[in-house]
């Protein structure tokens, strides 16, 4: 790697235990980052501020990063695969003597030498790569965050949300289906509660309802209640307040939209996730056929209309 060294005493950047890192790549910076997080574990009593700087593609961006880097006496990371630019880079940080690690440079002139084949030198391959692994991360992130009827305010952007009473399989199946890259949040529909408002206010396309059968909802409830070594004969999970339960939710579905049921009862997880997908996707599909029409022919239709039967 290409580094410049400092001489003696304190290093600059590191005041007491802290220093600043520049992440600087032409394409999204993963990689980068993914390297500098891995060397920061190495320091945990270090505090490090890390300002990524993603997509430096011009010299404009360079001087301005140059800059930014002396001002913070930082240390620059960079994943520049542009030839004219990393060399650019490399220059202006030696001119300041700003500490400088080129993470891919060397590898790929190494990696040409002995395969006797010039690179691509594509800003962003990598992460072109990964793409469906990053997205899965996040979705999978997402779901957690949105998982029981938290953090509201960001249920419009999600993918899926399912709705439905305790036990009826929302998380599992949320965490399913987020691990094939879907942002799913969940909603509990409690006897006697009105869901929450926002719920009305997002794409109700979005929106499904799971359904489970009476006597499949009393045993989960009971095997549940059994291995928490409590009694299984409370309101939890009796005939009367499940079913009431049941009838409770079904009025919310059906009141307005409705929204579109899956019955998951005796069904795997996986089993269910097509069944909520292939809704989500009818709908989609729908929606996009009643937004293609004309304004004359689409206003004011009821919105059974468009809803799947």
């Amino acid at each position: 790697m290409d580094a410049t060294r400092y001489g003696g005493g304190a290093r600059p950047g590191i005041p007491g235990r802290s220093a600043t890192l520049l992440v600087v790549s032409d394409g999204g910076g993963t990689t980068a980052e993914a390297a500098v997080e891995a060397a920061m574990a190495q320091f945990p009593d270090v505090n490090f501020t890390v300002l990524r700087r993603p997509g430096v593609r011009t010299r404009e961006q360079v001087l301005r990063v140059v800059h930014e880097a002396a001002v913070a006496s930082g240390i620059v990371v960079h994943t520049i695969v542009i030839q004219e630019i990393r060399r650019l880079l490399v220059s202006e940080c030696r001119l300041r003597l700003l500490p400088h690690f080129d993470l891919i440079g060397p590898l790929i002139g190494h990696i040409t030498q002995e395969v006797g084949q010039l690179p691509i030198l594509q800003p962003g391959a990598a992460r072109a790569i990964d793409i469906d692994y990053y997205q899965r991360i996040d979705a999978i992130q997402f779901t957690v965050q949105h998982d029981d009827g938290q953090a509201i305010e960001g249920l419009a952007d999600a993918d899926i949300v399912l709705i439905g009473v305790s036990r009826c399989s929302k998380t599992p199946l949320s965490i399913y289906l987020s691990m094939r890259g879907w942002k799913v949040a969940n909603i509990p529909i409690v006897l006697g509660i009105e869901p929450p408002a926002r719920l009305e206010e997002i794409d109700q396309t979005k929106i499904v309802a799971l359904w489970i059968d009476l006597e499949n909802l009393i045993e989960i409830r009971r095997n549940r209640l059994e291995s928490l070594d409590q009694v299984s004969d409370g309101d939890y999970a009796s005939p009367e307040k499940v079913k009431a339960e049941l009838d409770f939710c079904r009025r919310i579905v059906r009141r307005g939209h409705p929204w579109p049921m899956v019955n998951i009862s005796g069904k795997s997880i996986e089993e269910s996730a097509k069944e909520v997908v292939a809704v989500i996707e009818r709908q989609r599909r729908l929606r996009v056929g009643f937004e293609a029409l004309p304004e004359s022919r689409h206003k004011g239709f009821p919105p059974d209309e468009f809803r799947p039967a």
